[in-house]
């Protein structure tokens, strides 16, 4: 009952707060929310419920008088008192039920009250909190990230240099308690005002007004080599806990659930956001270079602060300290060099800032990113190491010390402040604070004789730090050190019953065995002892991962296994003895970090040479995980969760059964249905489109589907624009992990629609923003040659000119120290270029694209699809790929049935537009659209390629009966040229609506009827 009452609390507090994210606030509980005593009171109720469930024993008679005297007394007492018993505890466990639920509703309506509702521009005074999560280097194209207060908020009227910000914080200094209303009253402006969160109507700042955010630089391409912003944003690192300075920023307001899911990786940034209580995104755009130290002012927010949080802020400080120490000469430094001592940062600290995104990515295929985080491990070894000194001191010069307190409770108190202390150090997240209260907790039980067991203290640890933040059941690392500790408590109780069934057994004959074999077989026990627990934690733990990031890697079963013992035995020892060294002689310290650093990039380099490996680069697991896929999980491994003979264990094999065809029902839908999706990239023009087809007869090929993928860049060439933020590496990295989660193993042909002038040399352009288009223009074929190195790809087709295609793919592998031999060729991707599968069921053509002309703007190549079956376009949701939605739909009249009244309509046309300028279905106009080709194949002619002059194959019986066009919303396309294509649907990547279909009416059709 006790395991029952816990789930239920944490799994209805959860509900609340997935169902509130979609309810509107409510004023009543507005007005309630700041109410405090509700953990509390909660706390008080557990302890009632405790002690009423703990010390329910029934009383024992030992005379028999007394049984026989018992015997003539009525039942019925007794009966009542049992079920008066019963009655109370369910009250009181339905009462701890309502109180959790009113919990986490107060909470999330406190965090409403307090969060941003409306994008604006402002200047405000920002106080540093904690360290930052990266730093700023435009070199690796890494940003600054920094969560941060607030206050003394003002409109933003004009564009302030850092001169200006200078100028205010010197007045703010002058006045003490300035209001920063002369910078903000001399121009008229209107703002929208959202209850209390707003700026008051005049205009002028407000000091009461805080918002904690997550503030934001990121390094901009920019034509010069040199920018003052970027200097300016490179100070940023020198900003420690407690600074105090102004800025000009623009905040923004949370995106919610399924706003924030709508990202490429499936990161529920808004979950993420929310469960470190942040209250809205600020991007920088200016930074006062004269902090905010007079003393006065400091203190307008460390009055407010208690005692801790002034403790925090200084043990904060002494965390950007030690980073600053490992950051000395960190240019001077090689990449490995440097990730080896940002990973051993890390290890130390829980500080993640120095450590790049190649380097997260391989222990993330190692299977070993979650030794990166302050675990337990580093907290119990630490405090077990004080404890042991701190004994040994007081036994060697202060023994009569045990005359008043017993020689645990010393090794227990010692303990417990270097755990807490070592938490706070880290950054208090739950793995490390869930040991420091474990310890706090077993030691209560010990001190007061309670017949409590470990699990027990686990599960009221879980549910009470649900009670004080409900919004830490958001966080992944809530679930997988909670589920991960009680898997190892269940696994070591149920292994000392076995051990000791064993050493009974066994006792006799271990007598006579000699030395070197009891050795081997105590080697070969450990060995086996510690697999099998690896196993037991791999696969309980592997639909958590899967559920909570998407995907997980299967090497992590063989390559935890030496890994775990070399962090947990050598590096983690090290580590924090040098961490010791380092408050009495930084010199030794540095000598033991530089040992550790040596045997990190050593490890680093056995994991590169490992990931490089064919058979180990494919060893994601992207299966979808939901919750009734869970539910299953849990059912199967529920009969080895209780005690043995509880249940039968062979009632694991319905669930299981179940699980397996769930499963691989989920692969097949993937496979089995024709499906287009779009895939999100983080860049608004730039798109991509997956292309899944089933093969119907697929006796000639050992492939049950085809896949295509789609890529292209819709900035328009007459416009600027700003250039895409995106990378090779992540653009690449994110694709493969979308086509991962869809089982795409292999690709029939990736297509780049978009042509760009970057690409070839017999072409000459005076475009001022040459060097920015050449770098765009790489982006797309790099990425084709990145996604080649992991997947095979049978064709690349690209639009426009590609003559530096050759020299451009070998310079990027050597650049990206490449060691694959495969180079991809390229074809054109022009007008009239088509493949088709054997049986004809798909077929692809490209409809524009020109590249034998001198002119960049027609070389975009559209394409069209043309399918036996039906496809559906699905926007791809990375959290849950079985739960992609259909894209919008722009409906228009069409006459395709009247163009082709005596032919079958069994297959549909999917056209996948590109047209960076308006050039491109001109020519076409002027080229293709005299006699369309529906035409042309209604009437018995053959369609003739207007370039080239052959014929193009079209099976004649089979024609179009739904047309779909999809491209972006910029589209140049005209009403005239959808009409000749007779498109009946419209759907665009950026979801916005095309604004030439809004103009067709029903009179544009009538000049098609016959």
């Amino acid at each position: 009952m006790y395991w029952l009452i816990c789930s239920l609390i944490i799994s209805a507090m959860m509900g609340v707060l997935a169902v509130l994210d979609n309810m509107p606030t409510s004023p009543l509980l507005m007005e309630i929310a700041n109410v405090s005593i509700v953990p509390l009171s909660l706390m008080a109720l557990a302890i009632v419920l405790i002690i009423l469930v703990q010390f329910n024993i029934p009383s024992v008679n030992i005379s028999r008088s007394s049984q026989k005297s018992s015997s003539y007394s009525p039942l019925y007492p007794k009966l009542l008192c049992r079920i008066a018993h019963h009655l109370v505890v369910a009250i009181l466990a339905i009462g701890l039920l309502i109180g959790s639920t009113m919990q986490a509703l107060l909470s999330h309506q406190q965090a409403e009250m307090k969060a941003v509702t409306e994008p604006m521009r402002l200047q405000a005074l920002v106080t540093v909190e904690g360290i930052s999560d990266s730093v700023y280097d435009a070199n690796t194209e890494s940003g600054y990230r920094q969560v941060a207060v607030i206050s003394h908020i003002s409109p933003l009227v004009s564009e302030l240099a850092s001169q200006d910000l200078d100028d205010i914080t010197v007045g703010f200094l002058g006045d003490g308690k300035n209001s920063l209303s002369e910078n903000s009253s001399n121009k008229d402006m209107s703002h929208d005002n959202h209850s209390n969160n707003s700026l008051d109507s005049s205009g002028n700042g407000s000091e009461e007004i805080e918002y904690r955010v997550l503030l934001n630089a990121y390094p901009k391409k920019s034509l010069s080599t040199t920018s003052s912003g970027s200097d300016q944003f490179t100070k940023l690192n020198h900003l420690q806990p407690g600074d105090q300075l102004f800025m000009s920023l623009t905040l923004a307001p949370l995106a919610i659930s399924e706003q924030a899911l709508n990202n490429p990786s499936g990161f529920d940034s808004y979950r993420w956001l929310r469960g470190r209580h942040i209250d809205g995104v600020a991007n920088i755009l200016a930074v006062s270079t004269l902090p905010v130290t007079d003393g006065e002012s400091s203190n307008i927010s460390l009055a407010s602060d208690s005692y801790l949080q002034r403790l925090r802020t200084r043990i904060d400080q002494g965390r950007w300290q030690l980073r600053q120490h490992f950051y000395t000469d960190w240019r001077d430094k090689t990449t490995a060099e440097q990730q080896a001592k940002a990973v051993t940062l890390s290890l130390l600290t829980g500080d993640r800032s120095l450590i790049n995104r190649d380097t997260k990515d391989l222990y993330q295929l190692a299977g070993i990113s979650h030794l990166l985080a302050i675990s337990g491990t580093h907290v119990l070894f630490l405090a077990i190491v004080l404890a042991g000194g701190a004994v040994l001191i007081f036994d060697r010069f202060c023994p009569v010390v045990y005359r008043y307190i017993p020689r645990w409770q010393v090794r227990w108190w010692v303990m417990i402040g270097a755990a807490f202390v070592y938490a706070l150090f880290t950054g208090f997240d739950v793995p490390a604070a869930r040991t420091a209260w474990m310890l706090l907790a077993i030691g209560l039980v010990r001190l007061t004789l309670l017949p409590i067991s470990t699990m027990r203290v686990l599960f009221a640890l879980a549910v009470l730090m649900a009670w004080l933040d409900p919004y830490v059941l958001w966080q992944a690392g809530y679930w997988l050190s909670f589920i991960a500790v009680a898997l190892l408590l269940k696994y070591e109780d149920t292994s000392y019953k076995y051990r000791q069934v064993s050493v009974f057994s066994h006792q006799a004959g271990a007598y006579k065995s000699n030395a070197i074999n009891g050795l081997a077989k105590r080697v070969w026990m450990i060995g086996r002892r510690i697999f099998k627990l690896q196993f037991w934690l791999f696969i309980t733990l592997l639909p958590i991962t899967l559920l909570l990031f998407g995907k997980a890697s299967l090497w992590g079963l063989f390559i935890n296994l030496f890994a775990i013992g070399l962090f947990g035995w050598v590096i983690v020892p090290l580590n924090l003895l040098a961490g010791l060294f380092y408050l009495l002689s930084p010199t030794i310290a540095d000598r033991i970090w530089a040992l550790v650093s040596a045997i990190v990039a050593s490890l680093h380099e056995l994991m590169i040479w490992l990931t490089s490996l064919p058979s180990l680069s494919e060893a994601w697991l992207y299966t979808p995980v939901n919750m009734a896929i869970l539910l299953m999980v849990l059912l199967s491994i529920l009969p080895w969760l209780l005690p043995r003979g509880f249940i039968s264990r062979w009632l694991v094999l319905p669930p299981l059964t179940m699980l397996m065809m769930t499963v691989y029902a989920n692969q097949q839908s993937l496979t089995m249905t024709p499906t287009l999706y779009i895939l999100p990239t983080g860049d608004q023009y730039i798109s991509a489109a997956l292309l899944q087809y089933p093969i119907t007869n697929p006796e000639n090929t050992n492939n049950k589907s085809v896949s295509w993928l789609f890529l292209a860049d819709h900035r328009p060439k007459a416009t600027r624009t700003m250039p895409s933020n995106l990378t090779v590496e992540k653009l690449s990295t994110m694709l493969e992990q979308q086509l991962g989660s869809l089982s795409i193993n292999k690709l029939e042909g990736i297509t780049v629609q978009s042509g760009r002038v970057g690409l070839t040399d017999t072409l000459t352009t005076d475009d001022k923003h040459a060097d920015i288009n050449t770098i765009s223009s790489e982006l797309l074929p790099l990425t084709v040659a990145q996604l080649n190195q992991h997947l095979p790809i049978n064709q690349y087709w690209q639009a426009g000119r590609f003559d530096r295609w050759s020299v451009l793919q070998r310079s990027y592998k050597v650049a990206s120290q490449s060691k694959s031999k495969s180079d991809i060729k390229v074809q054109g991707c022009e007008q009239g270029k088509t493949w088709q599968l054997p049986n004809g069921d798909l077929s692809i053509q490209a409809l524009t694209g020109w590249r034998t002309i001198d002119d960049e703007s027609v070389w975009d190549c559209t394409l069209a699809i043309d399918t036996g079956l039906p496809i559906q376009v699905l926007k791809y949701n990375a959290a849950d790929p079985l739960r992609s939605l259909p894209a919008a739909v722009q409906t228009l009249p069409s006459n395709l049935s009247f163009l082709m009244p005596n032919v079958a309509a069994t297959t549909s046309r999917l056209v996948l537009n590109v047209d960076t300028h308006q050039r491109v279905w001109q020519m076409w106009e002027l080229l293709c659209s005299t006699e369309p080709l529906f035409d042309q194949a209604a009437t018995g002619q053959t369609p003739i390629n207007p370039i080239t002059t052959e014929p193009i194959t079209i099976n004649q019986r089979i024609m179009p009966s739904n047309i779909t066009w999809l491209g972006h919303s910029t589209s140049h396309i005209t009403a005239n040229v959808l009409g000749l294509q007779s498109i009946n649907e419209i759907m665009t990547y950026d979801d916005k609506a095309l604004a030439v279909a809004l103009s067709i009416d029903d009179n544009f059709q009538s000049k098609f009827s016959y």
